[in-house]
């Protein structure tokens, strides 16, 4: 059985969420993580009566115990794992994201979570991945993170409705995307000699909350760009950087 992991899928709306529908439908078992295992227990059990097969599985970034936990029990149920998607993260939009402003307990705690969390889940993991002999690896990042885009920094790229929010500063996010993206590079060469594929994918701004459905893409089309990463033949590319199937330089 072909088995694909998605960390940060405790929301039936969100993007986790979505990945794990789309991923059951070609035939993968999904195993939902979140902090709480009653955030996924319930989005599991809609999979499957929807004629998927998944699981639910509590997984916290922050908390190495769990992550250890997390994977002797994939590696007791399933021996192996084919896909890993790093789609849990955080961003803070509270207080200032100014250089000279930033709260940097609040800096620490976004990059752990997005960054060193990343990489602590997918070394647990990893041993799994190479037992697959095929694995793939795929890293939700954000075009906020591109430094080539005169507005890095800020949300302003495909999808964003910039008249009605204007540019939404978020340097540390970007920041933390642009070390994920870093992150992917190495991932990628240092696990291509196991034909494990590292990409990076921006979904671009999706509808995960209310009322963003009148201006943000749907979730199921920001989905379908990392589901095309996670599902790619041996011959596809690694650790490059994606939104909808094509590559962006960052």
């Amino acid at each position: 059985m072909r088995t694909a992991l998605i960390t940060g899928s405790g929301r039936r709306e969100g993007l986790g969420f979505e990945i794990a529908r789309q991923l059951g439908a070609a035939g993968f078992h999904v195993i939902l993580s979140a902090r709480r295992l009653d955030q996924v227990e319930p989005l599991a059990a809609e999979l499957v009566a929807q004629g998927v097969d998944a699981s639910a599985l509590k997984l916290d970034l922050l908390d190495r115990a769990s992550l250890t936990t997390a994977a002797q029990r994939v590696e007791g149920q399933f021996g192996k794992l084919d896909i890993l998607i790093n789609n849990a993260a955080m961003m803070t939009l509270a207080g200032s994201s100014r250089v000279a402003d930033k709260d940097m307990d609040q800096l620490l705690l976004e990059f752990q979570t997005n960054v060193v969390g990343t990489w602590s889940v997918t070394q647990q993991l990893l041993p799994l991945l190479v037992a697959s002999g095929h694995g793939r690896i795929v890293n939700v990042s954000s075009g906020a993170g591109a430094f080539w885009d005169p507005d890095y920094g800020l949300v302003n790229f495909p999808g964003f409705e910039m008249a009605r929010f204007g540019a939404m500063p978020i340097s540390a996010y970007a920041l933390t995307k642009t070390a994920l993206n870093g992150l992917t590079i190495k991932m990628a060469k240092e696990l291509k000699s196991d034909n494990i594929l590292v990409n990076s994918v921006c979904p671009g701004v999706t509808a995960t909350r209310p009322g963003s459905e009148g201006w943000a893409r749907p979730v199921s089309e920001g989905a379908k760009g990392i589901v095309w990463a996670a599902t790619l033949p041996d011959d596809g590319p690694t650790g490059l950087f994606f939104r909808d199937g094509k590559q962006l330089p960052w």
